[in-house]
C-alpha cells in the first residue's frame, strides 16, 4: 500500500508538468519564492537520493543539485538548466528507489545509515516521510500548474 501511495505521488507530480514548454516548467510561482515545476522535479530528484539512496541504502554518493554554497540549489539555480536531463535523473533516481526498497524484506528494517540529524530510521518511516513529501510538493505543483494553465485536478 505504501508504494503505491508514493508511485500514485509520484505520478501525480509527473502529470503535473505534462504537455508544458521548458520555459513554462521553470516559471516561479510569486516573489520573492523559487519554486517552480522544474524546482519541484529537481527537489524531488534530490529527496529520492538522500531518502532511499543515502540514508537507506547507505550510498555514499554526492547530492544531484545541492552544494556547499547552495543547499536549495535544486529551486535556485533552474535558468538555463537542460529540463530534459532534469526529468530523466528524477526518473532515474524514483527507479532506484523502488530497486532500492525491494531489496529490504522488511518495513521493520533500518536503513543503513542515520538521517543528517543522527537519527536512525526504518523503511516503513521513510516510505511515510516520501508520502508526505509528495503531498505537500503536489499541492504546491497544483497551483504552480493552475497558474501557467488553469489546469486542476489530480
Amino acid at each position: 500500500m505504501l508504494a503505491a501511495w508514493l508511485d500514485f505521488h509520484r505520478a501525480t507530480l509527473a502529470r503535473k508538468c505534462e504537455e508544458l514548454t521548458d520555459e513554462q516548467l521553470g516559471l516561479r510561482s510569486v516573489p520573492p519564492s523559487s519554486l517552480s515545476l522544474l524546482g519541484l522535479v529537481r527537489h524531488m530528484a534530490e529527496v529520492e537520493r538522500g531518502w532511499f539512496r543515502q540514508v537507506l541504502a547507505g550510498e555514499d554518493i554526492p547530492d544531484i543539485y545541492a552544494t556547499e554554497q547552495d543547499r536549495e540549489a535544486d529551486f535556485n539555480e533552474i535558468a538555463g538548466a537542460d529540463v530534459a536531463a532534469a526529468l530523466a535523473a528524477w526518473t532515474a533516481e524514483c527507479d532506484q528507489a523502488r530497486q532500492n526498497v525491494a531489496d529490504f524484506p522488511s518495513l521493520d528494517d533500518v536503513a543503513r545509515r542515520p538521517t543528517s540529524r543522527g537519527s536512525v530510521v526504518t523503511l516503513h518511516w521513510i516510505m511515510v516521510h516520501m508520502i508526505e513529501e509528495y503531498a505537500r510538493h503536489n499541492g504546491h505543483a497544483d497551483l504552480l500548474r493552475e497558474r501557467i494553465d488553469g489546469a486542476v485536478g489530480d
